[in-house]
């Protein structure tokens, strides 16, 4: 539940406005042509002017983000948006020249004298579809290891939030040529007809049901595609873990954003003789970082009303289906929508059916470790999965017996802003991995490469065959 940046749409309704969109991509493809394996010194400019002009112009983004919410933290911004942005970009710049370099690879000893290597050549133009909910981030994270592989860039920015679309058309304008990087701002129409570009590579970040679509789109041309879903991401509190612990960093991951966020903890497996103490500690661990909603600058709105209005529909749906709700605050102010635990909750509730992407966080009891874990693998394979608890061999058996696109092991969220650990799905969340040296290798061809120079001992066994082939191939049978 990320974005509505690419809609499946009627064809017969709407004509696509295709003609910018196929010029754009017609001179990047160009410009890939002339300039098809830029150097470290390139591509490191260009990571500096993309490091620059965010750092110079952070409160821009901070005010044009907040003013797209109706409210955005300034602190969540900076922390979750400016900061990942900059440290990837740092990441990248660092070790550019040691991803670049070709790996050497082995060559058997019946091939030579040879050598064998893989070649990291850059793909060509590749697209990148932004979601709403971290429109700086979700933009400059990909762009940072499309650049770093060597690539042309288009991007898709999200019309749910229309001022920051419109500055980043504006920043990444004033720092690359459009045959570079282009920013394409519109509505859904437009990201359908994006997505149907013959792009070299295409990553969406957004709901499932969307990706599916930009999947469809993207085989027609053959596209590979990097989706980055998201899914009903559980949290499982253990037996023994200090509750203080898991809530309030339970507290942090759920409230962050508001809630919307695709690796936000979507519900909560709790041991049934916990659970009211439980319920207590995050009420507590909430009100501890928001003692009021009402004018507080750190509690970021949701999007707009549309959303405000399906996490209502949520939440009334589940109480009038028996669940019974816990409200951290008496009432939000505006599209500041207060947190609420649901206790008693059944799979019919459409919070137990789709992605919350909000402040309503299910907790369901167990009562033995297997059933937490069954009731996880019984469902769609989650974007992230999170566990607290601090017994080693308990760990490892969630490691080992769930799949999850990401883990924490007591925390929330803080897997995807390591540079140095690969960021994706699995299933239904999500395939393909992007952030750091696996975003390089995301937008780059491994090109296997054999060099042979004069003497080739395979004329040997060149045709017509005879004795020296047969004894070779009764060798190899014999071992």
């Amino acid at each position: 539940m990320h974005d509505e940046s690419v809609t499946h749409r009627d064809s017969s309704q709407c004509e696509p406005p295709t003609s910018d969109l196929e010029s754009s991509f017609a001179r990047q493809r160009a410009a890939f042509r002339a300039n098809p394996m830029p150097s470290a010194t390139e591509r490191r400019e260009w990571l500096r002017a993309l490091r620059d002009v965010i750092k110079s112009e952070r409160m821009a983004i901070v005010s044009a983000i907040s003013s797209d919410f109706s409210n955005r933290s300034t602190d969540e911004t900076l922390l979750a948006e400016v900061m990942p942005s900059l440290h990837g970009i740092d990441y990248a710049s660092r070790r550019l020249k040691k991803w670049m370099r070709p790996s050497r690879r082995s060559v058997g000893l019946a091939f030579q004298p040879a050598r064998a290597k893989v070649v990291y050549q850059p793909l060509g133009v590749v697209g990148i579809i932004v979601p709403w909910n971290y429109p700086l981030f979700l933009a400059i994270s990909p762009l940072t290891a499309a650049l770093a592989a060597g690539n042309r860039v288009m991007i898709k920015m999200s019309e749910s939030t229309p001022l920051t679309a419109q500055l980043v058309k504006d920043l990444l304008g004033r720092v690359f040529p459009d045959d570079l990087v282009t920013v394409v701002l519109g509505e859904a129409v437009v990201g359908e007809a994006f997505s149907r570009l013959p792009f070299d590579h295409l990553l969406f970040t957004g709901a499932t049901s969307i990706g599916r679509h930009v999947m469809h789109a993207a085989a027609d041309n053959l596209t590979p595609v990097t989706l980055e879903l998201g899914g009903k991401s559980p949290a499982i509190v253990s037996l023994d873990v200090p509750l203080k612990d898991a809530a309030q960093r339970i507290a942090f991951g759920k409230s962050l954003n508001a809630g919307q966020t695709c690796i936000a903890p979507d519900y909560v497996l709790v041991p049934r003789a916990r659970i009211e103490a439980f319920t207590m500690a995050l009420r507590q661990a909430m009100l501890s970082f928001y003692p009021k909603l009402e004018d507080n600058p750190d509690y970021t709105s949701i999007i707009n009303e549309r959303h405000l209005e399906r996490l209502g529909g949520y939440l009334e749906d589940a109480v009038r289906k028996g669940a019974r709700a816990v409200h951290i605050h008496d009432q939000g102010q505006g599209r500041r929508m207060p947190l609420a635990l649901l206790l008693d909750v059944s799979d019919d509730m459409r919070v137990m059916q789709e992605e919350i992407f909000g402040p309503l966080l299910p907790i369901v009891p167990y009562d033995r470790l297997e059933e937490a874990l069954a009731f996880v693998n019984e469902r769609p394979r989650p974007l992230a999965l999170y566990y607290f608890g601090y017994d080693r061999n308990e760990q490892a058996r969630v490691l080992n017996e769930t799949h999850a696109g990401g883990v924490c092991l007591n925390d929330t969220l803080l897997h995807a802003a390591q540079e140095d650990l690969p960021f994706g799905g699995v299933g239904p969340s999500g395939m393909g991995r992007y952030h750091g040296h696996e975003g390089f290798l995301t937008f780059s061809h491994a090109k296997g490469v054999f060099i042979k120079q004069r003497f080739n001992v395979m004329a040997m066994i060149y045709p017509p065959y005879g004795r020296t082939l047969q004894k070779a191939v009764r060798k190899l049978f014999v071992r």
